[in-house]
């Protein structure tokens, strides 16, 4: 998981899109904590901070602390709603992270030894279909990222998650099928080499190869070619 970050907050009276709005003229955004065996707590943060933590590239995958009141409160992001034509952050779901407890959570891959892979080193290109997995991790075991060995893996071999070796406290979300995370690809470049040797073979085919009817048009036309000349 990502850093933790820090998010000083407090609480709202009134919940509605009256309230909402008159709390966005003033610089916060609405949002609310959820889950574990609490009531939900409607918050409102500062929108600027809001906004830089948005702007780190991690802040749905990091564990955000909610300072509401004096206590700290441990939540996960779930979801931020963008207004249409600005997209400016509207709206929050925390989901309160409890002892025990566990959560589905994405989770970016990554791809290491790729100097190990023979397909790599020919030229073949890493085609990654998912660069996220989906995971159902306990809530203090949550992984930063994923690690995929591509050691031996040649062009057209493909990568499914279950030769992925998941980290202690993680499953994959999606059990009802061995789904596909990578493949190894011929690159276009290699494509139109191999096109363009094709093309110099057929240049170069043996006359006995040529069906005899090409062979007797090219042997009248010589010979009308003759009679002209003469």
């Amino acid at each position: 998981m990502s850093d933790a970050l820090t998010l000083p907050a407090e609480t709202r009276e009134r919940a509605g899109k009256g309230a909402s709005r008159a709390l966005r003229r003033d610089g916060r955004v609405p949002a609310v904590i959820y889950g574990g065996k609490e009531e939900p707590i409607l918050i409102h943060v500062e929108a600027k901070e809001l906004v830089k933590q948005l702007g780190t590239g991690h802040f749905m995958n990091s564990i955000v602390t909610i300072e509401l009141g004096g206590k700290k409160i441990k939540t996960l992001p779930k979801d931020v709603s963008l207004h249409p034509v600005n997209d400016r952050p509207e709206h929050v779901d925390f989901f309160r992270m409890v002892k025990g407890g566990k959560i589905e959570v994405q989770v970016p891959v990554v791809f290491t030894n790729e100097e190990a892979s023979p397909g790599l080193k020919k030229g073949g290109v890493l085609n990654v279909v998912r660069h996220e997995l989906d995971l159902v991790c306990e809530n203090d075991k949550i992984p930063s990222e994923i690690e995929i060995d591509v050691t031996g893996k040649e062009v057209g071999d493909s990568i499914h998650i279950s030769e992925v070796k998941l980290p202690a406290g993680s499953e994959s979300a999606i059990t009802d099928r061995d789904f596909t995370i990578a493949t190894l690809v011929a690159p276009s470049a290699l494509k139109k080499s191999e096109g363009a040797e094709g093309e110099e073979v057929e240049e170069d085919v043996d006359p006995q190869d040529v069906p005899a009817t090409e062979q007797g048009a090219d042997e009248d036309a010589a010979q009308e070619q003759e009679d002209k000349s003469e």
